[in-house]
């Protein structure tokens, strides 16, 4: 047990401590693989890798994108999958190996209940979208009465300065949206609260069974956005334009490579295309076979995961290529809406476009979104009930209750992005509640196991549970490259920062004030939790630092999820 650095008290009160919560585990490795395959693949990889990547150089952006895939999302992924399956345990228990930055773990978990809220909220618009598809006419194929003047059944971008009818749609029919929230955020629109509660309805319900039932759904959460996507590739690639627009997504700006704009692009896109630094990894790892070889389950994800990005890009461009052809607009960059109305204008807008059975495309489209919710969803309330057991152990209510609890409450939460404002309010949260905070939480993340931890150790802790060697690759990355990077990226992210906006406008004071207090609280977790490993070794002698030296040591209760203690002590 030396390679561990476990003393036979620690091994003894870990057991212990095991032994206080229910064992649950994949009922097989492909339902692991699944499940990290549809919490990965999400609404990010179809509507933002295709904006950013038009943004930020066409093709050159894939180059810093792969190169931020194989210094930060593949190591992350590995560190992450590994820490979850040696430990067994839920993202803050998993901190029990550095108790002085268990305020990472915590700010992560408040950073995921942040987002189920506002991911719901989309999965409620995909949800409205997909009882408007089912009739016998999309209903934004054309602009209606209601709508005023200034839509033109054409593109938005042929010169006439009137929306095309998709933008209307969405923001009037669907948001009722406001021009600002200087007076509030509105009432809630009745139809979309009735399609939030369905949607946390299936969450709930996919969640109330445990990691069982959320393995078995995970086949089709995993499977079905790749079918839904190669049709819709089929049908992209064969549109009249297509190829003009899919050259356009590809073609290279050499000098947009220099741009610092373009790296802190694609290591932002990596960081929350693969869901990591959230948790969500190292809950699913927990449910792993303990000796289980996750090597190769890490390439085959994360690879997946950049190819479903390229294969929306291409979709993209291609039905916006013939959506340029077809208005006549030479500049395909003109047709191009980012964020949500990528998904919720440009989308739908080409789908209208289509000469055969266009609901059936559209149909097939909004319920790929809402499978993709249903993953990203899934993976974030299993960390936060994890999390929940894990600190109740015996005392834990069934799962039935605490998923009905999250789903309860959740679903109050979320109705605020049902308001005619909520757009704004789901923008504020993404930006402090969830993008700002993250960022700092990975470094801690990496700092806590390379360095506070100790790579050697992390790596004989890999030896032991799975019999391999780690590389020079993987101890470069987690000690340096990786956390460089992304302390780099944070310092790029502040000095560029200025006043967060939405569509062009700005936020209420009261709104900043809010913001920052989101903020602040996933932060604080940091010196807070620090404080308290500290003051736990108050009764040891010793100066101050060297208290400190002793709240970065692991806990009485680290160890790995299988200790053996007769075998191995």
């Amino acid at each position: 047990m030396t390679k561990l650095e476990i003393s036979t008290k620690s091994a003894k009160s870990a057991k212990s401590e095991r032994s206080e919560k229910p064992a649950e585990q994949w009922g097989n490795g492909l339902e692991f693989l699944f499940s990290c395959i549809s919490l990965s693949v999400g609404l990010g990889n179809i509507w933002r890798f295709p904006y950013i990547a038009f943004q930020n150089g066409g093709g050159t952006f894939v180059i810093p994108y792969l190169i931020a895939l194989l210094v930060i999302g593949r190591p992350v992924y590995y560190l992450e999958i590994s820490l979850g399956q040696f430990t067994g345990r839920g993202v803050v228990k998993a901190f029990d190996m550095a108790p002085l930055l268990k305020g990472v773990a915590v700010g992560q978990v408040l950073a995921t209940a942040a987002s189920i809220t506002y991911y719901s909220s989309i999965m409620a618009l995909t949800l409205r979208f997909l009882v408007a598809s089912s009739g016998s006419e999309l209903p934004w194929s054309r602009c209606w009465e209601s709508w005023g003047s200034d839509c033109h059944d054409g593109s938005a971008g042929n010169g006439s300065g009137k929306m095309s009818p998709a933008q209307p749609y969405f923001e009037r029919e669907i948001l009722h949206e406001v021009p600002t929230i200087d007076n509030g955020v509105g009432v809630p629109n009745w139809q979309l609260v009735a399609c939030l509660a369905l949607a946390w309805l299936v969450i709930g319900g996919v969640l109330i069974r445990g990691i069982k039932s959320s393995g078995k759904a995970a086949y089709f959460l995993g499977v079905f956005p790749y079918v839904v996507l190669l049709i819709l590739l089929l049908r992209a690639v064969t549109l009249p334009g297509a190829i003009d627009g899919i050259i356009y997504f590809f073609k290279p700006q050499w000098s947009e490579l220099l741009n610092p704009l373009v790296w802190y692009a694609a290591v932002t896109q990596v960081f929350f295309s693969l869901a990591i630094c959230f948790g969500t990894l190292i809950t699913y790892a927990s449910y792993n076979n303990f000796n289980r070889n996750v090597y190769n389950d890490i390439v085959i994800i994360t690879t997946m995961d950049s190819c479903s990005s390229i294969i929306a890009g291409c979709i993209t461009f291609g039905i916006l290529g013939n959506l340029a052809r077809e208005t006549g607009v030479s500049d395909i960059g003109s047709v191009v809406k980012g964020g949500a109305g990528l998904a919720f204008i440009s989308y739908p807008e080409a789908i209208a476009r289509f000469e055969y059975v266009p609901q059936m495309f559209a149909v097939l489209f909004f319920l790929m979104l809402f499978v993709l919710g249903i993953g990203s969803t899934v993976g974030m309330g299993s960390c936060i009930l994890r999390v929940v057991r894990d600190q109740l152990g015996l005392r834990s209510p069934p799962i039935w209750k605490l998923a009905t609890g999250l789903a309860v409450m959740g679903f109050s939460v979320s109705i605020v992005y049902m308001t005619p404002g909520g757009q704004f309010v789901l923008n504020l949260v993404d930006f402090y509640g969830v993008s700002f905070t993250a960022l700092i939480l990975a470094i801690g993340e990496l700092v806590a196991v390379a360095w506070i931890y100790g790579v050697n150790r992390f790596c004989a802790d890999i030896k032991f549970m799975m019999g391999i060697e780690t590389g020079w690759y993987w101890r470069l990355c987690w000690r340096f490259i990786t956390p460089g990077l992304m302390t780099a990226v944070l310092i790029y992210m502040l000095l560029d920062m200025s006043a967060l906006e939405y569509k062009g406008v700005g936020y209420p004071t009261l709104a900043h004030v809010f913001g920052f207090f989101l903020a602040a609280l996933g932060l604080i977790q940091l010196p807070a939790w620090a404080f308290y490993a500290i003051y736990k070794q108050r009764r040891q002698p010793g100066n101050f630092l060297q208290k400190v030296r002793a709240a970065c040591k692991p806990s009485d209760t680290w160890g790995p999820a299988n200790v053996q203690l007769d075998a191995s002590i």
